[in-house]
């Protein structure tokens, strides 16, 4: 088995639970077949694995420093990404007639997930290159798209999205950038940013920082952000490089985890002199912006399960090969330790860590098929469908797995004991890794702030109605399983109490109340997250049972796995959802009860 992923686990979440293969039928994806499909991910392992892996602890150790003004990082990570981008990875999804792979966006996304589990620092800079190339692709103009997007994707040139300031973290109508136009119809830039991922090295010919910024005299607030494209260095038509932008490194910022990658503190325009190229029109730079960073959030989810995913195959690997104790049973002493695995408390963190990593591998790859359907689904209503599912959905993606599949990698700390708590195992740095990502791309709290005041709320709660009922329609099927009906009751009681939760808040905000409805909105974020993952868990289940009554003896222990896994879930984790529901229906004051004095 991989370090990387349970590979029986993937194929299954994608060709036969989700039905990959069936998107080759489409015209956007004619150029492939299921074959092609597993084929690409066969590649992705083999590059994760030779290029990626070997240096992840290097690169922990090795951190980037600065030598003579120039930002050095350990060798490793440029063979890897010059592989990553001789492979066509840069331009997964691209369509072939374009130069690209022509890859759903699904699967491009497994193939990405294998990088994030060998190296995700090493990773984060492709993320945010292509990333940046999907916002110039949509947004940019023409002549952007000609001298930038080819050299973006052959990863040639890196992107950046370059947003938090000093005094503007989250609260992003407080930017201050200020952009101010030039003679030349371009722009120029002043202003300071902060934690910005990739903001300078040596692994690329250039880098273009994507800068939310405020058009002088535009007006305060979110409304006045524009976006303006800013290259380390001028680019020619044919691509050529000229002069050095005035981009400068104020610093690097040192990480409790994730240390491989540069995160930098930038200044534009001290000189006078960063010239800028504004995206799009004048004051839609947040909108635009959100598209980065709603594809980043989607793979921040993705990173936080890769990442617990690791941690849980290593401990599973350290379980079944560290011999402690004997059976509660056994009173001879010399009888022969057994290994840690056959300990019940053992077997419940593993089992955890199962459910919480395999569960957001599914919400993961799901919101991808969704984005396929989005794009690409022949009937319009069903795009529509699929649209309306990854908006309400995106906050869970990004907060679940980061929140969980964190959990997982305590829990694989824990199986290890106190090798877990040394640097002789990976399991502390994959923790440390995934510290990060309940943070970045918008805090859990912010995602838990727009699921319930926004997604929840949008087009009259159309969007959670679109899923309220995909998972009542598989608490039905389930219900006819001789297996799995004792599993559709409780689905179908969690799901009543987030349509009464939701009820409930959208009453005391249409009185005006909006702080207090929102007070509670992590524990309503915690419930939507488990409920959706129960579903995504159910409706596995369903497809494990069919795959169970025709298994071979190897696929035997793995569907039963599934089965077990989904039943873990529903008994000792869905029954928190309830908890959560009374505080959002209470309209528990606690908190906001709460004087800052007190504390």
């Amino acid at each position: 088995m991989s370090s990387l992923v349970s590979r029986r686990d993937l194929d299954f979440q994608l060709f036969e639970w989700l039905e990959a293969g069936r998107l080759a039928g489409r015209a956007a994806f004619a150029d492939h077949a299921p074959d092609t499909f597993a084929a690409a991910i066969d590649t992705a392992t083999r590059l994760a694995e030779r290029h990626f892996a070997p240096h992840n602890r290097k690169a922990d150790l090795e951190e980037p420093r600065l030598e003579n003004g120039r930002v050095v990082t350990v060798p490793e990570a440029k063979t890897a990404l010059d592989a990553f981008a001789a492979a066509g990875f840069f331009a997964m999804e691209v369509p072939v007639d374009d130069g690209g792979m022509g890859l759903p966006h699904l699967v491009a996304l497994a193939c990405f997930g294998l990088f994030d589990a060998a190296n995700i620092a090493t990773a984060s800079y492709p993320l945010l290159t292509i990333a940046a190339a999907n916002l110039i692709e949509r947004f940019g103009s023409h002549d952007q798209k000609q001298r930038y997007l080819p050299h973006l994707r052959a990863g040639r040139f890196f992107g950046t999205m370059a947003l938090t300031e000093p005094q503007a973290g989250s609260s992003l109508g407080d930017v201050r950038t200020t952009a101010t136009p030039a003679a030349d119809g371009t722009w120029r830039l002043k202003g300071a940013k902060i934690f910005i991922s990739g903001g300078e090295h040596e692994l690329a010919d250039n880098i273009v920082h994507l800068v939310l910024c405020r058009i002088a005299g535009a007006p305060a607030g979110p409304r006045g952000l524009s976006l303006m494209l800013v290259s380390r260095f001028a680019v020619g038509d044919d691509g050529a490089l000229g002069q050095r932008n005035d981009v400068a490194l104020a610093g690097l910022i040192h990480k409790m985890g994730w240390r491989g990658t540069t995160s930098t503190m930038l200044n534009f325009g001290e000189g006078d002199a960063c010239v800028a190229e504004i995206v799009g029109a004048p004051g839609q730079g947040l909108a635009q912006m959100f598209q980065m960073m709603n594809e980043a959030r989607i793979g921040v989810g993705l990173g936080a399960v890769m990442l617990g995913y690791a941690g849980y195959l290593q401990a599973l690997a350290y379980a079944k090969g560290r011999p402690q104790g004997r059976p509660a049973e056994a009173k001879d002493a010399t009888r022969p330790q057994v290994p840690i695995v056959e300990h019940a408390d053992v077997r419940r963190m593993l089992l955890a860590q199962k459910a919480y990593v395999e569960g957001g591998l599914a919400l993961c790859l799901y919101a991808g098929r969704l984005v396929d359907d989005a794009r690409t689904h022949p009937d319009a209503e069903e795009r529509a469908r699929a649209h309306r599912l990854l908006d309400m959905l995106t906050p869970i993606v990004k907060a679940w797995p980061a929140e969980w599949c964190l959990e997982a990698n305590k829990l694989a700390i824990q199986v290890h004991g106190g090798y877990g708590y040394t640097r002789e195992y990976p399991v502390e740095q994959l923790y440390r890794d995934n510290r990060l990502n309940p943070i970045h791309e918008g805090t859990n709290g912010i995602q838990a702030l727009d699921l319930l005041g926004r997604k929840a709320m949008l087009e009259d709660g159309r969007l959670l109605a679109d899923l309220v009922a995909g998972i009542r329609a598989t608490a039905d099927a389930a219900a006819g399983s001789d297996a799995l009906a004792g599993l559709a009751g409780p689905l179908a009681a969690a799901v009543d109490r987030l349509e009464s939760a939701t009820a409930r808040v959208r009453t005391v905000l249409a009185a005006g109340r909006a702080t207090a409805a929102l007070a509670n909105a992590t524990p309503y974020l915690d419930m939507a997250g488990h409920v959706v993952v129960a579903w995504l868990w159910l409706d596995q289940a369903l497809v494990a049972e069919r795959g169970l009554a025709a298994a071979t003896a190897d696929d035997h222990d793995f569907y039963q796995g599934k089965l077990a896994a989904c039943r873990w879930f529903f008994r000792w984790e869905l029954p928190k959802a309830a908890h959560w529901a009374s505080l959002v229906e209470d309209m528990d004051m606690t908190v906001l009860d709460t004087d800052p004095g007190w504390l």
